[in-house]
């Protein structure tokens, strides 16, 4: 029911097998798409995938930093190259929507369709459409930072085909006027649309988070989450030699929150350089484990997941065989 894509895994700095932060995300089965985050990079990134510009509904930008947000001018300067005209909505704190504002500016960037700003800060739910649902929920950071919740759901009516054909009532358009809800009058007899009709929905649930010193700040939001992506900048021994100035999340820290709260599966990013080698993600991934028994990733640059109706987790493709190592 919905599928994300890591365009980007590194804080701070891209590295030759890391880029920074985007991630692209997609109701499965259809085009319309939508981005969290794009660092410098990402439309480079995304020429690798299947996504296009002109299906892209929404940019949600978790905060202004810029390894988080450098890649959107060019972004969206691309789409319009590209023959966008469609409006498009940019989920963002104010100073990111001041800071593209000045960059148009001063660089005389003209787009060929309408860039709608929805404040995070100001309203919990940021997008709306048939079936999708996405929330903001403040995260703890240096700057007005967001994580974002997006729902998925899908309802489905059944017609009990066999009660049907039990009170003689032909197929046809009177099968589909029960099936939409109306009640009939058939052979003196009133067959109600309740008795026949079947509603089933199902529903899936996943938190992105950006920039995050205290992730029990997601509390509320991962209570009825299948998935957790949340940055997992150090490890706890790296975090207490770098101290708290950059208000980042540690793989322990993550891990026991995620445990505590109960989340099936948990997806860790945002990896310092100095743990960007084979020998640094073992240890990130070593400190999770002893703290969390779910299903847990360490996301790499173009891994794919795929969350289905049962709320399982399972990663679709990955870029894993031809990683190797990185040395920051």
């Amino acid at each position: 029911m919905l599928n994300f894509t890591f365009l980007g895994t590194s804080s701070g700095a891209p590295t030759k097998l890391r880029n920074v932060t985007g991630l692209a995300v997609q109701p499965a089965g259809a085009r319309d798409w939508f981005l969290i985050d794009a660092g410098e990079g990402t439309q480079h990134q995304l020429q690798r995938t299947g996504h296009s510009l002109r299906s892209l509904q929404a940019i949600c930008i978790t905060h202004v930093h810029g390894d988080h947000c450098y890649g959107l001018p060019g972004l969206l300067a691309s789409a319009g190259m590209a023959g966008r005209t469609a409006p498009l909505t940019l989920v963002a704190p104010l100073p990111v929507w001041t800071w593209l504002a000045s960059t148009r500016e001063c660089t005389d960037l003209h787009l060929p369709y309408d860039v709608h700003h929805v404040d995070s800060a100001l309203q919990p739910v940021v997008w709306q459409s048939p079936g999708v649902r996405i929330t903001a929920h403040p995260l703890y950071h240096r700057v007005a930072c967001h994580a974002f919740g997006v729902e998925v759901r899908h309802d489905t009516v059944h017609l009990d085909t066999t009660a049907l054909r039990d009170t003689g009532l032909p197929p046809g358009p009177a099968w589909k006027a029960l099936q939409s809800g109306q009640d009939l009058e058939f052979e003196g007899a009133v067959l109600k649309s309740a008795d026949f009709v079947a509603h089933q929905s199902r529903r899936v649930r996943a938190v992105f988070g950006g920039d995050n010193a205290d992730p029990s700040m997601l509390q509320t939001a991962c209570a009825d989450a299948q998935v957790l992506v949340h940055e997992a900048t150090y490890t706890q021994a790296a975090l207490d030699k770098v101290g708290p100035g950059p208000m980042h999340s540690s793989a322990k820290g993550v891990a026991t929150f995620a445990q505590q709260v109960g989340v099936p599966n948990l997806v860790l990013t945002h990896f310092s350089q100095r743990h960007h080698d084979d020998a640094g993600q073992a240890e990130l991934e070593a400190e999770a484990r002893a703290q969390y028994q779910g299903q847990l990733w360490l996301g790499r640059d173009f891994d794919a997941f795929e969350l289905n109706e049962q709320g399982q987790l399972r990663l679709q493709h990955s870029d894993r065989a031809n990683a190797g190592n990185e040395h920051a």
